[in-house]
This record gives structure tokens, sequence and C-alpha cells, in this order.
């Protein structure tokens, strides 16, 4: 390539001298600088790539030298980031297992409180200042967990659908005397709610489900079905199953083309009804009941302090602390260069997401999604810890700090 620009540069430069024209004189050296230009840059990135290793294997010291003398400069006030480390010592001293305890060490409070910081339940604003060269991470995982969960959500409110298809098309040929009309169904707890933790047929299921058109306190049984509490026929669980990874592929993919907005809320209210229509595809259930479920699923997708959101949320936050647990044991150890290298090397796009067939509650439906944020928050907790430990969290900022520091400089 550079050949051929050198070759283009020292034809226009010679026709331009032989024939006397300044046009092509022009073109030569507008030549000439370009390629001096590429070479330039070149030069740049083959000393990047040379120095690589040293600039990452030293991120931490420039990081802790960078820090400490912003803090003796009275410009970065590490108090409240001490104080939010000493109240996650206080919220789970008594609560870390001794299996946290043996994969993170002394780190196991401090990666307690950072999943608590990126679940989209908690108010965002609590993460201290010594985040701020991470808050672009932060969002990006606070966003990938808000997908994730509201995914899960999407699915359990479409198995709920599911079942109420299936009992309508058992009463098409008529109404069966074992149903009795209920005509209060409390609003104390949602009609959605259920144990995340187990299969669709376990009995944390909620025995009936009601779809009101009127949003009342009560709802009416002209307006409400009621499921009866004996077992409903199901179809051949091989084809459900296919049926429900494509539709939650579809769905992956309405996600992944929607615009994104500064706050992912909003871009869940906006997709909620492109989702509530995807999903009602899928199913056989009466068309007059796509409005209250589309309201409902408007509901549970945009209210993070919800009962259903809660559930869901907690148990994405277990599976992520077990599969952190792992990556923390495989990755405490390692310098600078290595832990980039595992932690960036082999790891697919944050966005993707993976179906586990082998998962009747859909507990594993995005196991993919789980590992790679595991990894994306091992590898920020371990260079954030090693940055901060001694400056906020498990130490004072002093002079014999600085002395440690100057004996580590490269």
């Amino acid at each position: 390539m550079r050949d051929e620009w050198v070759d283009r540069m020292y034809e226009k430069l010679s026709n331009g001298n032989r024939n006397n024209d300044m046009g092509e004189l022009v073109l030569g050296m507008r030549g000439l600088l370009e390629v001096l230009e590429a070479m330039k840059l070149d030069v740049a990135n083959h000393q990047i790539r040379c120095l690589r290793p040293v600039l990452i294997e030293d991120t931490v010291h420039f990081e802790q030298r960078f820090f400490f003398k912003r803090i003796q400069q009275r410009r970065v006030d590490v108090g409240p980031a001490r104080e939010w480390y000493r109240d996650a010592e206080r919220r789970y001293a008594g609560t870390i297992s001794p299996a946290a305890t043996q994969s993170f060490g002394e780190t196991a409070i401090f990666f307690e409180a950072l999943c608590r910081l990126i679940r989209p339940s908690v108010y965002e604003k609590e993460a201290p200042n010594t985040f701020v060269f991470d808050e672009e991470r932060f969002l990006k995982l606070r966003s990938d967990m808000l997908d994730a969960v509201n995914l899960e959500v999407c699915m359990r409110l479409y198995d709920e659908l599911e079942r109420v298809s299936r009992t309508v098309n058992s009463l098409s040929n008529g109404f069966p005397s074992h149903l009795e009309e209920e005509p209060v169904i409390s609003r104390t707890s949602s009609p959605f709610d259920f144990n995340f933790n187990t299969p669709p047929a376990s009995g944390s299921r909620p025995s009936s489900l009601a779809f009101s058109s009127a949003d009342s306190v009560t709802s009416s049984p002209r307006s409400s079905l009621v499921l009866p509490s004996q077992a409903i026929p199901t179809s051949d669980p091989n084809e459900s199953q296919a049926k429900a990874r494509k539709l939650y592929n579809s769905l992956v993919a309405l996600i992944q083309t929607s615009p994104p907005t500064s706050r992912h809320e909003s871009r869940w209210a906006s997709m909620a009804p492109s989702l509530a229509i995807q999903i009602f595809r899928f199913t056989n259930a009466p068309s007059d009941m796509l409005p209250a479920f589309e309201a409902k699923l408007l509901a549970h997708v945009t209210d993070v302090h919800g009962s259903l959101f809660r559930e869901v949320e907690d148990h994405f936050n277990a599976r992520l602390l077990t599969d952190l647990q792992r990556r923390m044991r495989e990755y405490r150890g390692l310098n600078g260069v290595a832990l980039f290298s595992v932690a960036t090397g082999g790891r697919g796009p944050s966005s993707s997401r993976a179906w586990d067939a082998s998962s009747a509650d859909g507990s594993g439906r995005d196991d993919a999604g789980v590992e790679d944020m595991a990894t994306r928050l091992a590898h920020l907790g371990i260079l954030h810890w090693r940055v901060w430990a001694q400056l906020a969290y498990a130490g004072e900022a002093t002079g014999d700090f600085e002395c440690d520091m100057q004996s580590n400089q490269i």
C-alpha cells in the first residue's frame, strides 16, 4: 500500500518537473505529505504495540500516583467513598458465605457492594466518586442487567399467557362445572408473582390469573378469566421449548434494534407495545386480551421496584455472584498483563444472549450474558481494588503510602 503511494507521488513530481506543470507538482507534494503522515502513524502504532505490556502493567501504579496527588491537593475527597465501604461492611459482614470468602478473599465485601451498585433497582447515584473512571462501564453493566432481567420477566409473562391461552382453548366446547366465578380478586399480590427458581409445573405458580380490562381494584368475573387449580394439559415439551426459544431470540432482536436513550426505563416503556405484540403472536390467546396483557407487561418492565422485577433481579444477582466467585479464583493472582489478556481476549459481545435448553425454569436462559457480565465485573473490580484499597477503603493516603508507590515505580 505504501509502495503504491510512493510510486504515485514520484510519478506526479517527475511529470510536473519534466513538463513544468505546477498542478502536477502540487499533487505530488500533497502525496508526499500523505506518505509522511502515514509513516508517522506507522511508527506511533509500532511504539504503542511494543510499549503496550508496560503501559498495562503500570496502570495501577499510575492511577495510584495520579489520585494520591489529587487527594493531597484536596481535589478529590475520599470521605464519601470510605463511608460507602464502611456501610457495605455493616451491611454484608454477617452475610458473606465461607465459599465467597474463600473465592473473594479480602475483597468479599467490596464485590458484594459492587454487584449491588449495578442493580437497576438501586439508585445509580450511590456509586462513590472513586469510580469516576468507570462510570461508562457501570452504565453499560446496569443497562445489560436491566435488559437481562426484563427479558426474563417477558418470558415469564409469556409462560403465564400461554397457560391462559391453553385454558381458553380447553373451554371452547363449554364451561366446566368445576370452574366457579370469583367476583373479587385481591390486588395485594400480583397475578404474575411466582417463585423464580421453580419450574412452571411446580406449586409456586399462582392458581389463578386475571386480566382485567377496567384495571379496577376488584376484577369482575365478566372481564376476568379465573384458571382452575387442576393441571392444564400441555403440548409437546420439545415443541413448547422450541417455540419459547424462537420467541426469546425474536425479543433479543427487538431489543438490539431499539434506539438507545439516556434513561433505560424510557427505552423499555417505548418497546413494551412491540414486545407485547411479539409475545402475543406466539400464543393462541384471544385478541381482546392484548390490551390488558400489554398494560401488565408495561407495568412490570418499567417498575424496577415491583415484586416480580425484584424477584427476578435477586435471582440474576445470585447467579452473577456465583459466576463471579469462579472468575475471582482464576483472576486474583494475575498481574496486569495476564489479567487484561484473560479478561478481554476471548470475550464475545456483551449484547449477545444464549439459551440453555436444559433449564426448564428459565434460570439458565441467559447464561452467556451472566458469564460475560461476571468477567467484566471481575476485571473492573480487581483493578479498582488494587488502586483504591489503600487510598480509600482499607487504609489511609499517608506519606508512608507515597514511599511505597515510589518504590514500586517502573
